[in-house]
């Protein structure tokens, strides 16, 4: 009982940071259709701004590290949020008529332009996450839980909640949802696509870099390829709960980061011990594969009208 507890939450844990990336995703896929695979790399300098504002802040400033923790994050926020409008306006915008293999390309070409630019500043070395949180441990049902893991799933429930909130209850909602629906019809209306789609990315932008802080903080290291993995994960928990779909990218990271978690746990008893728990990869991309065989639509499908 008490290995089920613990894999329970560490899957929580993996699938809050998955379900905050795969909102990134989702979000530009409803309203441009395009997949964003540069977003990976997004959460990845999201993880390096931060480590760069904490080490230059804990060496020079003399503040608590709480309120240098905070530093980080909002610093990590904005460039990212920055990222992601450079991203579309230069990237994506002048390929937004083109034929959809083309934008599709250029993201690629983008995540590996990223990486690079992120191994010129940062070396190829990992870099580790400073100890500045003090980790306290609790026990539930046998299994050990830490405060950063329930900061992490607390934080990542609270994003949702105020992004739904977002998406469905302000102005700024409607006018993507809006303009996911029809552009033209939403220029009628009074909306400006081009600056809902660039807010799109810049929230997405904003996603990826909590996200990003989130893995740096509870994993450790962080290094400039660390975004490709994740984005790979972050599209799968996307696809499984239906991309275009809101809820089903929040509802596919979690339930993506429980396979994952169980399936590490589980899989050398399943196995007799042929099949270690690094083989947790595996079931991201099994999951994947049925999805597209079986749902391509995902879960929770993609409902007219509540695309964002």
């Amino acid at each position: 009982m008490d290995i089920f507890v613990q894999q329970l939450i560490n899957g929580l844990v993996l699938g809050s940071i998955y379900a905050l990336i795969a909102l990134g995703y989702t979000m530009v896929y409803g309203i441009l259709e395009l997949i964003n695979f540069a977003h990976g790399e997004v959460t990845m300098f999201g993880a390096m701004i931060c480590l760069a504002i904490l080490n230059a802040l804990l060496l020079h400033s003399g503040l608590p590290p709480l309120l240098i923790l905070g530093i980080g994050l909002v610093g990590a926020i904005g460039f990212c949020m920055v990222l992601g409008y450079a991203l579309e306006r230069i990237a994506y915008r002048p390929l937004r008529h083109a034929p959809r293999l083309a934008p599709l390309i250029t993201a690629i070409g983008m995540s590996i332009v990223l990486q690079n630019v992120a191994m010129l500043i940062w070396g190829k070395k990992f870099l580790s996450f400073p100890d500045i949180i003090p980790i306290q441990r609790f026990t539930i049902a046998g299994a050990n839980i830490t405060n950063l893991q329930i900061v992490i799933i607390l934080l990542a429930i609270l994003i949702m909640i105020c992004l739904w909130l977002l998406i469905h209850r302000t102005r700024l909602g409607r006018a993507m949802r809006a303009t996911a629906q029809s552009p033209e019809l939403a220029s009628l209306m009074g909306i400006n696509p081009n600056t809902i789609i660039s807010a799109t990315f810049m929230i997405g932008g904003a996603l990826g870099a909590v996200a990003g802080v989130m893995v740096n903080a509870y994993y450790g290291p962080a290094h400039y390829t660390m975004g490709f993995m994740l984005g790979l994960k972050a599209f799968t928990a996307a696809v499984l709960g239906g991309i275009g779909n809101i809820t089903g990218a929040m509802f596919g990271g979690l339930l993506l980061g429980l396979i994952e978690s169980f399936g590490a746990g589980y899989i050398g008893q399943l196995t007799g011990g042929f099949m270690g728990s690094n083989y947790q990869h595996v079931f991201a991309f099994f999951v994947l594969i049925l999805i597209l065989v079986f749902r391509p639509s995902g879960l929770f499908g993609e409902r007219v009208g509540e695309r964002a």
